[in-house]
């Protein structure tokens, strides 16, 4: 089973259409503009080092402030967003499902003792989630593309759409080759007449195992039902953005990544400033940051992410949604933005007042 989790890389005509790909230069797909997982040439060793010695902070003191509700109920007559944590959610526009990146197993690796989930971000599970009329993978690694998730999602998903390449995972574990829509850059694919969903490029890469880049990254541009939704998966800050912006903005609202940053991987992941402008670039009416508040893959604090965007939002009048994991919320509406990734504190200062009253 373990070996099975890394998937396969695809061959035959998957392979060939690979090939066929502008973006797969030299036996790999490459991004639009000059990347490099490790721009600055630092020492794995000095990176390992940084990652053993996190400080305690990369994970909440205690469990999450979440919700659970029965999706199966969700209001169908406003159009909902339920995040799970970390780049997982399920949208829900006219009683139409859609679930992006669902890692529910608890972990975001093939390995037990690595990439935990937070106590409070871990109560949603696979057997939760509703009937799913389209699933969108964004691409294969462990925090996106979860096979024991796969394996109890696929029997009661219609439609999976995906990056080039990614269907070779999901056919290996099972899933029926006539659910599955591989997408390339700039390729759009037409459910029917109010919903179509075009691949658009992102800066990362690719891989479950030592071998990177045999299958392709994307974020996706949802129309659905009169809405325009960005679906940002994974990327690194470039002119993407602006492009994808004048090409399909402005957007109803994108889901964007905000985390898991950092100075030894510049280019594959945005700081929240960045966030923020990819935002700005797409014309995105409201902002959902996401690739945080789950899993611990970087060094910096759990909550750091969503205190440095919220903040650069504020600056650059950028309309924004938090909402806390597990709750429904409608998007298309203001919401009263509460800081509930501060409930470390408030819990630290009931304590100090308790035993200031005695």
């Amino acid at each position: 089973m373990k070996m099975k989790r890394f998937g396969r890389d695809p061959k035959g005509q998957r392979l060939q259409r690979i090939k066929n790909s502008p973006n797969y230069k030299d036996g790999s797909f490459q991004n639009l503009e000059q990347t490099s997982v490790n721009p600055g040439g630092v020492s794995m060793f000095r990176i390992l080092k940084k990652m053993i010695f996190r400080p305690s902070s990369v994970r909440p003191a205690l469990e999450i402030p979440n919700a659970k509700v029965d999706l199966k109920k969700l209001d169908k007559d406003r159009p909902q967003l339920v995040w799970f944590g970390h780049s997982s959610y399920l949208l829900q526009i006219n009683g139409y499902k859609v679930l992006v990146d669902p890692v529910f197993s608890g972990n975001a690796s093939p390995f037990r003792f690595f990439g935990k989930a937070f106590p409070g971000a871990d109560h949603y599970k696979a057997q939760d989630m509703p009937e799913i009329d389209l699933l969108v993978i964004t691409h294969d690694h462990y925090d996106h593309l979860d096979y024991p998730s796969i394996k109890k999602l696929a029997p009661r998903v219609k439609r999976i759409i995906t990056s080039l390449g990614v269907g070779a995972h999901l056919e290996t574990w099972g899933v029926k080759n006539d659910k599955i829509n591989e997408l390339d850059w700039w390729e759009t694919f037409k459910v029917d007449d109010e919903i179509n969903l075009t691949a658009t490029p992102s800066r990362h890469f690719s891989g479950r195992s030592l071998k990177r880049n045999q299958t392709l990254w994307s974020s996706f541009v949802l129309d659905i039902f009169g809405y325009r939704i960005f679906i940002g998966g994974d990327s690194g800050y470039d002119g993407t953005f602006r492009k994808v912006g004048e090409k399909f903005g402005p957007f109803d609202l994108a889901l964007l990544e905000c985390g898991q940053f950092g100075k030894y991987w510049p280019q594959i992941h945005m700081f929240p400033e960045q966030t923020v402008q990819a935002a700005l670039d797409l014309k995105a009416k409201k902002t959902v940051p996401v690739h945080w508040g789950k899993f611990v893959l970087s060094y910096h604090p759990w909550n750091e992410p969503i205190q440095q965007f919220t903040r650069a939002a504020q600056q650059a009048n950028l309309s924004y949604l938090t909402p806390k994991i597990g709750a429904p919320i409608d998007f298309s509406v203001e919401h009263q933005q509460q800081p509930w990734w501060l409930f470390e504190n408030k819990e630290k200062n009931y304590e100090r007042e308790s035993a200031i009253l005695g």
